[in-house]
């Protein structure tokens, strides 16, 4: 159990600034791990792309791991196992990839459980930190985004904002104790708009926004790029991360690698067929960002 005294402080609003700044280095293979938020971004591209475009001259791959409605009890990837099954695989698939750089996005789905949950969400996102410290990977964390208050007649989520709250100050302080940069999503002011489909999740025109307002947090530059060469560059990576997706979630898993395995697993040897397609286009990835900017981060 935590002590007492550490939940209240991790109960305060107080942002602390983290010791480490966040940087991508040449060569990093990035693992960004959680729950809607970071699979919708694999549909939609902006986050990575912002990422991607802020070092152009360095060489970075990613691997989106995102899963709807995850937590960090890895609730939604036990599939038909137990939620421990998939968090066992989730471990083992983070360490096959051997990521320099891992990204955590939780918290937003925790928060249903109030205040009466923190503390058992803190023990578990540090567990997790801890299982997969043996990667050596610099750990980044997200920090959930607002909800919305959306159009009637769907149920105002913006009420949660107050609990999210506090998840999100638990993620800066849990990131503090590990010396690991924050990318500070909820603290983003919104603009006027709704940016979200439902209150909750955000579509195309949210993550647009989303990309813009973290390149300005972090104070990162789009690496001398035109609007159209980075949307050139966003579609291959999303194009990347599909290729991905049916990678490591094949449509029909149950017979690949599940329990009926038995029925058609001699098929799953052409999944890695998936590998050399996507390492095809991170290499033009990698070209089109190279060709067109000039500009660089230090």
């Amino acid at each position: 159990m935590l002590c007492s005294w550490l939940f209240l402080i991790l109960l305060a609003p107080k942002i602390l600034q983290s010791a480490e700044p966040f940087e991508l280095k040449d060569n990093d293979r990035v693992v960004m791990l959680g729950a809607t938020f970071i699979e919708r971004d694999g549909q939609f591209g902006y986050l990575e792309t912002a990422l991607t475009t802020a070092w152009p001259e360095r060489k970075v791959t990613f691997r989106n791991l995102g899963w709807s409605g995850d937590t960090v009890w890895a609730d939604s990837r036990g599939i038909f196992d137990s939620p421990q099954v998939g968090y066992q695989r989730m471990l083992d698939l983070v360490k096959e990839l051997k990521p320099t750089v891992i990204v955590f996005g939780y918290g937003q789905n925790e928060s249903f459980a109030g205040v009466a949950g923190l503390e058992r969400f803190v023990q578990q996102f540090e567990k997790l930190c801890d299982d997969l410290k043996p990667t050596g990977a610099r750990f980044v964390f997200l920090t959930p985004p607002r909800f919305e208050k959306p159009a009637p007649p769907i149920p105002d989520a913006s009420r949660q904002n107050s609990l999210l709250a506090k998840y999100a100050g638990a993620i800066r302080q849990l990131a503090d104790r590990r010396g690991a940069p924050v990318i500070d999503v909820f603290a983003l002011e919104p603009p006027a708009r709704n940016i979200t489909e439902n209150g909750v999740h955000f579509g195309p025109e949210g993550y647009a926004w989303l990309g813009q307002a973290i390149r300005q947090q972090l104070k990162l530059n789009s690496g001398g790029l035109t609007s159209i060469q980075e949307e050139a560059i966003r579609q291959k990576i999303v194009e990347k991360n599909m290729l991905f997706f049916h990678r490591w979630r094949p449509q029909n898993i149950t017979y690949l690698t599940g329990f009926r395995k038995h029925e058609q697993g001699n098929n799953a040897v052409e999944i890695a067929q998936f590998d050399p397609l996507v390492q095809e286009i991170e290499t033009k990835i990698d070209q089109l960002k190279r060709n067109a900017g000039t500009g660089s981060n230090h």
